[in-house]
């Protein structure tokens, strides 16, 4: 009993071995951090077929909630693969707000992107009842208004006095903004798919489009969750600090989870829903 205790705590003693050497290896970083660039540029890549793909299928129409929602994904996972691929580089900026900005920006714009997704399903759901949808746009706007200006407010704060109490407050406050975005998919996603179910189902093809918008839903929701629950424990704990570059592990286990989510969802597309309206 007495051996096998020991052997559990040498295997333990490995374990944190090897996790203490890649986080503290320049080369072991760099390849994370490249890896993690190159997967966030595939997402980019295809975001921008598929957006150049529904203009040449019908160009005729205008910058539609389809088309800016692709276009969002390119520029979210464009700017974070070019931050990945110089990760080391915008660690040595300076002043230090820069990097704060360039690390949390493409997150202010991923809550836009799937903001944007959840309007759009609110939309069908009220149109699907004959309810008016004249309220939403201006609240999506507004939302977004309000985000982005206390994130700015929080931003020339830790510019004009780096303290540490403004950047667990900048941390909490993304963890509340992805909690915001898992309840709304939660409410609107949850409210269209048990609203779709009730609808006869005409073929095999519509049958797989309703089982994607449950499909959707749950990834989005699981997606924003966990980033809350992260940004929680990195504004808390400094073993679970996302924002430097002697955590390459950590960052690669959160930011891979945040990749399928979105490839997934770029598989899928937002014209799971377009056939609905």
């Amino acid at each position: 009993m007495v051996a096998e205790v020991a052997v559990l705590a040498l295997r333990l003693k490995d374990a944190t071995s090897w996790w203490d050497t890649v986080n503290e290896s320049a080369a072991w970083q760099d390849r994370i951090f490249h890896v993690l660039a190159a997967l966030y540029g595939i997402v980019g890549a295809v975001a921008l077929i598929q957006l150049v793909r529904i203009q040449l299928r019908v160009p005729e129409y205008g910058w539609t909630t389809q088309k800016v929602f692709h276009f969002l994904n390119f520029l979210v996972n464009g700017v974070r693969c070019v931050v990945f691929a110089f990760r080391r580089d915008v660690q040595k900026l300076n002043p230090q707000i820069v990097q704060h900005i360039l690390l949390d920006m493409p997150s202010l714009a991923f809550f836009t992107t799937y903001a944007l997704l959840v309007l759009f399903w609110a939309e069908i759901y009220y149109q699907a009842r004959a309810v008016s949808t004249d309220g939403l746009r201006p609240s999506f706007y507004t939302i977004n208004g309000v985000v982005y200006a206390i994130q700015i407010t929080l931003w020339l704060i830790l510019w004009w006095k780096p303290i540490h109490v403004v950047m667990i407050l900048s941390k909490v406050f993304f963890a509340g903004v992805s909690l915001f975005a898992a309840l709304g998919f939660l409410l609107y996603g949850g409210r269209l798919f048990l609203m779709l179910q009730r609808f006869p189902v005409e073929s095999k093809g519509r049958r797989k489009k309703l089982q994607e918008v449950g499909y959707v839903t749950t990834i989005c929701f699981s997606c924003f969750l966990i980033r809350c629950i992260m940004m929680c424990f990195n504004a808390f704990d400094a073993a679970a600090d996302l924002d430097v570059l002697d955590h390459p592990i950590l960052n690669f286990v959160y930011y891979l989870f945040n990749y399928k989510g979105t490839y997934s969802l770029e598989q899928h597309e937002v014209s799971v829903l377009v056939e609905l309206r």
